[in-house]
Order: structure tokens, then C-alpha cells, then sequence
């Protein structure tokens, strides 16, 4: 292992779960310093690099578009062009390993799926999903590293914007959205979450992105004017912007959603809203983090029991009142 000198990782999800992975993206740079690093991932998660300055390059994937199979044909290529000594792998799709078996990686770790494809690994890892996702992923290179796992963890320059106030992002993605993955708990009580605030004397400061815009605006046409209301939508650029508006602020409210794992990464306290989703899997355990979840016997149930959202969505039935207990 001594003379690894490139080095690929491929982790193919989110922004989220490109935070999640960052402890692997370290103790490998730690293990090898002087290797560079290649982080295969999905178009829609590139903006990781302005968080972890141990990628050298990127190659994009589009994983989940109708043309797939050829996005996977590019990536050999490019892959293949690189002519990495190790890669490490996470997920399970199992054209994967075929991929790079054949591109000649001489070590190639991932995760034991089964089947043939785990045979063409040099290090198949037995794959825990029960546990928090960023130990999971971490499993790759523990034993390849020997380095303790530590929770994922971004520096950015701190910033006194929101100092004092409650920084509140209520946004997920539109991706998740249209393939019925429902994880925010509705326009109209965060508008009226926001209100509340306001009347109880608080500053309240609103973020999000593109994806957010309908929700924004509902929120805006109930406060937009009110003292002690800062409206920063649209004006964070990217991740690092968006992390900055955190640093300083009293409290961050969001909902499972990738500016929660930014939140969680930068260690600033945070309540954080779960529907559907499991937030042992999601959450680090830190006193500083509030997890606040309806009463609802039949949640969590993605991914373990469904792939989308049910029609009754009784695990969103937060009220503002659990929310207002926790501050």
C-alpha cells in the first residue's frame, strides 16, 4: 500500500450523504497524504468539494438519469484514464464492481452485496445499514486505516450574519419530492412556526436554494416586513455560504435534509424535524441536537419497509408546539 499514489472513491447519492461520507474521505488522506483524490459522484452533489479540501478532482455521474447505462460507460472510461492504485466504493449497485475489475484497479474495496460481483472485490466489507450512516460508510477503511471513526465534521470561516438568531431552512430536495419522498411537514407550519418566533421576541433568519422557492414564498406572504425578520433566500450561492449563515446563528431548524447534515457537520446546535426517516441512521448522538418526531407507531419506514411516502403522512404531524418546547 505504500506506493498508492491515486486513489478513487465512489459514493453515488445526495449532498446529504456526501457529508456522511467525508470520514472516509479523511482517514484515507491520512493514511496516504501524498495520494490524490478522485471522488466519483452524482452531478447534483459536486458542491462537496467546497467543503473537504482533500479532493483533488471530481468525476461527475449521473446515475439515476434514463441514459444510466451510458453514464456508467463514461465513468469506466474516465476511470480507466485515471489509473488509480486503490478505490473504494460504497452503495450496492452491482454493475459496479464489474467496472472495476476490468478497469485494472489493483485494490478494490466495497461493500459485500452478494453474488458474483462481491468475487471480483479484493475486499468485500459485510454491510451494516442498522447503524448511523456515517460508521456505516466508515466501514470501508477500518481496517485499511486503522483510524477511529469521528463524525463528519466541515470547517468554514465563522460568520456573525445570524448571530442571535434562529436560522430556519425549510427546504428538501425537488428529486426527493418527485419521487414522493415527503420529509417536510408542510408550507403553512412553517410559516406559522416562523410567526410564533417573531411574537415571542426572537430573531428569525430564513435560508434555502432553489428547490425551496414555493415554500419560501408561502412563508414570505405571512412575514416578509415583520421586525426581527432577516430574509437571506437566494443569497447564499452554495454550501459554504449557506455553512457561513450557520456558524453564528442561536439555532438552526430544518427538516432531514442535506442543510441538516451541513448543520450537524459544522456542530452548531440544531433541532431537526423526522418524518419517514430514521434519525438513529441520520444523527449523530450530540447534546446539541434535538430530534423532534410525531407520535406515529408506524415510522421509520424508509427505506427498511417502503420506498416512498404512505398517503397519510401521520409521521409529519409535528406541531409547532414540540418545536417552540425545544428552544
Amino acid at each position: 500500500m505504500s506506493e498508492v499514489k491515486k486513489i478513487l472513491l465512489v459514493n453515488f447519492d445526495g449532498i446529504g450523504d456526501e457529508i456522511l461520507f467525508l470520514p472516509v474521505i479523511k482517514s484515507v488522506k491520512a493514511k496516504f497524504p501524498n495520494a490524490e483524490i478522485t471522488l466519483c459522484l452524482e452531478p447534483r452533489s459536486k458542491s462537496i468539494v467546497d467543503l473537504c479540501p482533500d479532493i483533488n478532482h471530481l468525476i461527475l455521474t449521473d446515475i439515476k438519469s434514463k441514459n444510466k447505462y451510458l453514464e456508467l460507460l463514461k465513468f469506466y472510461f474516465k476511470a480507466l484514464l485515471g489509473r488509480f492504485d486503490l478505490v473504494i466504493s460504497s452503495g450496492s449497485n452491482k454493475m459496479i464492481p464489474v467496472l472495476l475489475f476490468f478497469m485494472g484497479i489493483k485494490t478494490r474495496i466495497g461493500y459485500d452485496c452478494g453474488g458474483f460481483t462481491t468475487k471480483l472485490l479484493t475486499q468485500a466489507i459485510k454491510l451494516n445499514n442498522q447503524q448511523f450512516a456515517g460508521k456505516m460508510y466508515h466501514s470501508l477503511v477500518a481496517e485499511l486505516t486503522d483510524d477511529a471513526y469521528q463524525n463528519p465534521s466541515v470547517n468554514i470561516e465563522y460568520s456573525d450574519a445570524c448571530k442571535d438568531m434562529i436560522l430556519i431552512h425549510p427546504g428538501v430536495s425537488k428529486m426527493s419530492i418527485r419521487k414522493n419522498i415527503i420529509k417536510s411537514y408542510g408550507n403553512d407550519k412553517w410559516a406559522e412556526l416562523v410567526e410564533l418566533l417573531l411574537d415571542r421576541g426572537e430573531k428569525v433568519a430564513l435560508a434555502g436554494g432553489p428547490d425551496d422557492d414555493e415554500c419560501i414564498r408561502e412563508i414570505l406572504k405571512k412575514v416578509d416586513g415583520r421586525e426581527n425578520f432577516y430574509n437571506f433566500y437566494g443569497k447564499t450561492k452554495n454550501l459554504k455560504e449557506l455553512g457561513a449563515l450557520m456558524t453564528g446563528a442561536k439555532k438552526v431548524i430544518c427538516c432531514d435534509s442535506a442543510p441538516m447534515h451541513l448543520a450537524l457537520a459544522l456542530n452548531v446546535p440544531t433541532i431537526a424535524l423526522f418524518g419517514p426517516t430514521d434519525e438513529k441512521k441520520l444523527v449523530p448522538e450530540r447534546d446539541n441536537v434535538k430530534v423532534i418526531t410525531a407520535n406515529c407507531d408506524c415510522r421509520p419506514c424508509l427505506w427498511d419497509k417502503r420506498m416512498t411516502s404512505c398517503d397519510e403522512k401521520y409521521c409529519l404531524k409535528i406541531t409547532n408546539d414540540q418545536i417552540l418546547e425545544c428552544l
